[in-house]
This record gives C-alpha cells, structure tokens and sequence, in this order.
C-alpha cells in the first residue's frame, strides 16, 4: 500500500483546523471520501440525472443501468446468492427498522427477541419499541470487563421462544469483532433468524453473507468512502419475501386500484419511492475503489495502526483502554483517570485532531463500566504513524493543561 498516494485521493485531508494539519480519527462515526467518489456523484448530476425504473427516454435508461449495475456489484461484494437479496437503503438504521417493522407480523406476547450488550441504540431502540408493539421480551446477551460477549450466557439464554437475535459485526464503541458465524449457527438450530449489524465492520472486512448464512446483513454506505444517506440490506429471498412492506408509494407496487394493491417483486417491494439515485450509483463507486486496494492490505495496515496506537496511548500514565478484545479492529476508546472524555476532546481539536468523545450511541456499555464516556480514536487505511504520535502528544499536552 502506498500510503501517500492514498492520502492524496482524499481532498479533505490536506487541509487545516484550527492552523494545524488535520488528524482525522473520527472515521468509526464516518469515513472520508476519495477524490474518485466526489467526481463520480458530481459526474452523475452533470450527465445522466434523470428518475429511473419509470422513463423511457435514454436519460432514465443510462440512470437505472448505473443503479442496478451498482446493485449488482455489492450483491457480487457481499456475495449475496440473488441481486434482488440487495436492498438500497438510506442507511443502517434504516435497514434495521424495516426488518423490526416487518416483524411486528410474527411475533406474539412470551416470544423472545435477543439483543447484545455490546450494541448501538440504533440496535437496541427498534428492538425494543418491536417488543412494546407486539409483548414480545427484550433479552441481552452480556458482556465482560473486556468487551466481549459471554458465549456461555448466549446459548443458555436462546431458546424455542427467541424468533429474532440481532447482533453487531463489530462494535462501534469498542472495535469488538463478534464470533458471529457461530452465534448465528447457534441460533439457527433453535429457529431463530439472525440480523447482524455490519456498519462498522464493512469498513475493514468483506462479509461473505452465504457463508455466514445470516438472514439479515446490513450496512452504511458513509462508513465505506461513500455518500451519506446510503446503505445496504441484504437479507435471504424467503426471508424477503415473508416480510410485508414497509413503506407504501411508488414503485413498491405491481397493480393500484380503490380496491386493492398488490405489491412488485424483490428488490422493488422495499424500496418505495425516488430513491437516492446518485448516492446508489456512487455507493458502488466506493466499493470499487476499496477493491482496488484490497481488503487483505486494509486490514493488515490497520491492525498495525491499531497496535502501534495501543503501545503509544499506553505510555500516557493513567490513561485505561477500554475494550481490550484479542479480536478487534482499529478502535481505541479511553480515559484518563480524573479527566473527562470532552475536555480532552476540546483541547485536541484545537491542535487539528478530530476524535470522537461521548457514549458514541453505546451507553448501556458505559454504564457497564460506570464511565460518562469515552474519547474514541478509529483509524482508517489512509491514516498514518505519524498523526498517530500527534493525537499522543496532543492528550498529553491536554493531560498537562487539565490536571
């Protein structure tokens, strides 16, 4: 990997904040954007912007060509077995709900929908609003002081009454990677069907959803070097097919009358409406160029960035890592004791370095370990050694100011 010829991709990265370079480690809350995606959208409203699906004319058939092309590439990234198994979404939380909504149809007062600790609100809240709809049970998977999910609980708590378990890939407030093709095994042989949460896992691995045999997978296109309000649900044809609707208007219908609608096939059944055209075009885009540079390279790159963090981070005395999985990703959440997360993050920020602070949407995992929150640095494959000594030098400097 040529590192500076990647950076060189990303326009954003050669400027300044606050009169200092710019260090970037908010990348597990969103990813910055290569020079080849901000082209390819501006490219699209220049020369082929028209509503597709529904027009004859040559403009309309060269943006429908381009959207169903795109799907066609993720469906070949994910390795989904159908194309119409890929459903655009505006992003992951759009695609949970739709299945949450979708299961309001199947389940009934004593069934079980099981959850982990280790998830974001955005996995917990549609959950748990399901359950209040419906009287089905919220139960959580627990985790330990490490961050990782106690397998042991796990299959003493699923049963013939857990319909549904929805876990994260990877947390977003940890960098924990799940053991989830076991867990989704495990759930199988009980009956349950199996969302996974892979917006913080897209980033840094291609999920292989046959092998992984999850019924459900689903992703943000913003984290992946793609435009925001966009995303990704894959979920199984039989599963797809069983789930009703979850939006009614245009193109999500084969006939209208006063009487009767009947709805269109997969994919178009779930996706009511003009969609984001541009931003479903340019999402294959992304994934084009993270091809490119192979997913074997990110993750071998990342992982040293991860390690040589953790070493660097360590040497601050009374600074605590918290999520110390075997297996994780480039996420380092910490604290230094006696000092709070948004204090530090302010005094960084004016030295150029952008890092998340706060309960990053995780807060049951913060009131496991009875912190308000933490400072979260999340480092991607165009990031560097050298802003790693920066982001080191700047807590310490904080460290000196705020004690």
């Amino acid at each position: 990997m040529n590192i500076q010829k990647i950076r060189a991709d990303f326009p954003i990265l050669s400027q300044k904040v606050n009169g200092k370079p710019l260090v970037y480690f908010d990348n597990a809350a969103t990813s910055q954007k290569p020079i080849q995606v901000i082209e390819a959208e501006a490219n699209y409203y220049k020369e082929i912007n028209a509503n597709i699906h529904r027009g004859v004319h040559t403009l309309s058939q060269l943006a429908t060509d381009a959207y169903e092309a795109s799907r066609l590439k993720i469906q070949q990234h994910i390795n989904a077995k159908f194309s119409h198994e890929v459903l655009f979404t505006s992003g992951t939380t759009h695609g949970i709900n739709l299945v949450a909504n979708g299961f309001a149809s199947f389940l009934k007062p004593g069934d079980e929908v099981m959850v982990s600790a280790l998830e974001h609100h955005s996995n917990i809240v549609p959950w748990q609003m399901l359950c209040e709809k419906t009287g089905a049970k919220l139960v959580v998977i627990p985790m330990n002081e490490n961050g990782e999910l106690i397998q042991s609980e796990y299959e003493r708590l699923l049963s013939d009454k857990t319909k549904i378990v929805t876990v994260n890939h990877i947390s977003n407030a940890l960098g924990t990677i799940n053991p989830i093709k076991w867990m989704i095994e495990k759930a199988h042989e009980v009956g349950a069907a199996v969302l996974i949460d892979g917006a913080q896992a897209t980033p840094h691995l291609k999920p292989n959803v046959q092998d992984l045999d999850c019924d459900f997978y689903v992703f943000s296109g913003h984290k992946i070097c793609g435009p925001t309000g966009t995303g990704i649900l894959y979920g199984k044809e039989a599963w797809l097919n069983k789930l009703p609707p979850y939006q009614g208007g245009g193109e999500m219908i084969a006939t209208v009358s006063f009487e009767k609608t009947t709805y269109a096939e997969l994919p178009h059944k779930f996706e009511a409406g003009t969609p984001n055209i541009a931003g479903g075009i340019v999402l294959g885009t992304a994934i084009d160029y993270l091809n490119e540079i192979g997913f074997d390279n990110i993750a071998t790159y990342e992982h040293e960035l991860l390690e040589y963090g953790t070493s660097r981070l360590l040497e601050i005395e009374g600074l605590k890592i918290y999520g110390t999985s075997n297996q994780k990703t480039s996420v380092i959440s910490f604290n230094i004791d006696g000092i709070h997360p948004y204090d530090i993050g302010t005094i960084i920020d004016k030295l150029g370095i952008a890092v998340r602070t706060g309960h990053h949407c995780a807060q049951p995992i913060m009131d496991f370990y009875k912190i308000p929150g933490t400072l979260r640095a999340s480092f991607a494959f165009y990031n560097t050694k050298e802003e790693i000594d920066a982001l080191v030098e700047a807590v310490k400097r904080a460290k000196l100011m705020l004690s």
